[in-house]
């Protein structure tokens, strides 16, 4: 047995490709998707402690680029499904918790090499195919992000198995970070590949048992997240994917005693009543389960006067359509100083008309499809909405169209009204609404933009007048868990900036560091002491 005190490799982020014309990765990894394309359909089954389950309710697995092509189908189970995911968690809880940390360890660092390897053509060809992400979207999030959290969590693991308390002499105080008592059910979103896999995987690590539910129009490239945990060496049991409907998901697991946690990204109002229901049910747990969750957003990007034209309308264009503002970090909202909006929005739209809208495999398309139709048909209710406004006048776009695939143009509306409808609730697609507000109002309209959204979870000041971004820090303080100056509202990176919002956006926990981690140990305290007394009596009872 080895009594050596570990030390992990050091996390370095994984580096972009960039997959230009004529390079070796895209060469590679358009002739991966062709082949996804173009073979058999699959079949997904659910993975339960050793077994893989076939059912008869199968459901059409599509690209939302081309939703009559059929890549495979999902089974999808009951809930006696969901019972047996839970037995098998538990069954495998023992022997996983014991496991040295270095051997978990191990496990998600190999992961971590092998996506960076054999396995990162087919996690990104499966994440544009069945997501509609061009590649360079697929290789940020499929491949780097999640290899990074694979890497970096091994790192704050190691960390914080280092916290240890202080011991004054005569005894010993140890720190014991103990899995919590019981399992961890993880919900997961379509957006990002790498979520659904360090939502389950981060609870794992800690030495946590998992039922993981992916969501449906994610379940293609789940199949490739399980196939990487096995072959990285997950023992069964550790990880078991169900696909079942929520309610009854839920109402197995949040009734169980011995549910421990819920590792949730999704919508708002999901997470209110996953959380009203854990509540209803708090008499029947073994103890106060952990709930941290990822949820909405109504992003912003503010303006200042001062600011580049070029820079603010990069930012708008970059941050509102990159993966059909499918993000919940998408600018959906900006302010702009009247000052500068005629150059803004000369350089915006003509940016914004110069991308093209279509499948993932060409590469040349900015914009995919957005995820599946009942999706689209909100987005473009919205368009509509916007279109019959009296307040409201749509620049770029504002046309849908899902004959072959669920394509929507980058839309752009600019409003007089700064509390009119798609600058308030979140829409969750290629739509930016624009409020032009006068130069002086600067401070007014920052506490406009604090007080427009129920969320907080990412923003942006651009500007290059120093007051101007302190006065923004500072009044936008709690509008956004992750704030950027001179800069869009997207792209957080693992290791550099931790990720999560709070208000309606979350519990903020931070994906991408220790302190989310955290979230699933719960520390003993041990002291020992070297020479116990013999006698009750201290020296202050001396008469």
């Amino acid at each position: 047995m080895s009594n050596a005190f570990s030390k992990v490799p050091v996390a370095i982020n994984e580096p972009v490709k960039p997959y230009a014309k004529g390079s070796p990765e895209r060469i590679s990894v358009l002739a991966e998707y062709k082949k996804l394309y173009n073979q058999a359909p699959i079949d997904i089954p659910m993975y339960i402690g050793t077994e893989q389950i076939f059912t008869n309710n199968k459901k059409v697995l599509s690209p939302p680029h081309e939703h009559k092509k059929i890549l495979g189908h999902s089974n999808f189970g009951e809930a006696k499904h969901v019972e047996l995911a839970i037995e098998a968690a538990l069954n495998a809880k023992t022997a996983w918790a014991k496991l040295p940390w270095e051997e978990r360890a191990a496990i998600f660092l190999r992961a971590a090499d092998l996506l960076a390897g054999p396995f990162r053509d087919r996690m990104n060809a499966a994440t544009m195919l069945a997501q509609s992400k061009n590649v360079f979207q697929a290789e940020i999030d499929a491949a780097c992000e999640m290899i990074d959290f694979f890497r970096f969590n091994v790192q704050y693991m190691s960390q914080i198995y280092k916290e240890q308390p202080e011991s004054l002499p005569g005894m010993w105080n140890r720190l014991q970070y103990r899995p919590l008592e019981g399992f961890v059910f993880a919900i997961t979103p379509f957006n990002f590949t790498s979520i659904a896999a360090n939502l389950c995987a981060a609870p794992a690590m800690m030495g946590n048992v998992v039922i993981w539910k992916p969501s449906d129009t994610q379940i293609y490239s789940a199949q490739v997240i399980m196939d990487l945990f096995k072959a990285a060496g997950l023992p069964d049991g550790v990880i078991n994917m169900v696909t079942v409907d929520g309610p009854i998901a839920g109402d197995i697991i949040f009734k169980h005693k011995e549910f421990a946690g819920l590792h949730f990204t999704g919508s708002t109002g999901v997470f209110r009543a996953l959380w009203k229901q854990i509540g209803e049910n708090l008499s029947h747990y073994r103890s106060y389960p952990r709930i941290v969750g990822e949820t909405g957003g109504k992003d912003f990007i503010m303006a200042h006067g001062s600011s580049n034209p070029e820079v603010v309308a990069a930012a708008m264009v970059r941050g509102a359509f990159e993966f059909q503002g499918q993000k919940c970090s998408a600018a959906s909202r900006v302010y702009v100083a009247k000052s500068i909006w005629p150059a803004v929005k000369d350089s915006y739209v003509a940016q914004v008309n110069s991308i093209t809208v279509g499948a993932p495999d060409d590469t040349s398309h900015f914009v995919n499809a957005v995820i599946d139709e009942k999706s689209f048909d909100k987005i473009a209710a919205y368009i509509s909405y916007c279109a019959a406004q009296s307040d409201a006048e749509i620049i770029t776009g504002g046309t849908f169209d899902k004959s072959v695939g669920y394509f929507i143009q980058p839309t752009t509306v600019v409003t007089s009204n700064p509390k009119f409808r798609t600058l308030c609730e979140e829409i969750f697609g290629p739509v930016l609404t624009v409020f032009v507000y006068e130069d002086a109002d600067f401070e007014k309209t920052l506490h406009l933009i604090d007080q427009t959204s129920e969320y907080a979870l990412t923003g942006s000041i651009i500007a290059q007048d120093r007051y101007a971004i302190h006065m923004a820090t500072e009044l936008l303080e709690n509008a956004a868990g992750n704030f950027y100056i001179n800069d869009k509202p997207t792209g957080a990176v693992v290791g550099q900036q931790p990720f999560g919002g709070a208000r309606g956006s979350g519990t903020n926990d931070k994906a991408g560091a220790a302190m989310n981690l955290l979230r699933w140990v719960s520390a003993r305290t041990i002291k020992e002491t070297f020479v116990p007394p013999t006698h009750f009596e201290y020296p202050f009872l001396e008469k």
